[in-house]
């Protein structure tokens, strides 16, 4: 599962680094249904607020925060992300902190 949010900064991302075979992977896997996008709540966003306000001076943006959220929502105690410093900082409601994949 991902974030929807998560998917433009993908996009943003394989163009910048000149990669647009990942952004394409990554759609054949939503297309085929091996991920799942899950669309943010319209109660999500002042979660999503809370927590840019809170880690700032991470600083944590809307993608970030938008995993975190989700995580929140779905009960997830993991989350896979490259951004370890961030994510290890961040403190989740639903668990004391979420585990990063990989290790």
């Amino acid at each position: 599962m991902v974030p929807a949010p998560v998917l433009v900064e993908l996009d943003w991302l394989s163009n910048a680094r000149g990669l647009p075979r990942v952004r394409d992977a990554v759609l054949e896997s939503v297309e085929e249904g091996s991920l799942a996008v899950v669309e943010l709540q319209a109660s999500d966003y002042a979660r999503i607020r809370e927590l840019c306000r809170r880690y700032e001076d991470l600083p944590l943006g809307l993608v970030d925060a938008s995993v975190v959220v989700v995580a929140e929502r779905l009960d997830e105690p993991k989350v896979a992300t490259l951004d370890h410093r961030h994510f290890s900082v961040v403190r989740p409601r639903h668990v004391r902190s979420l585990r990063l994949l990989p290790d």
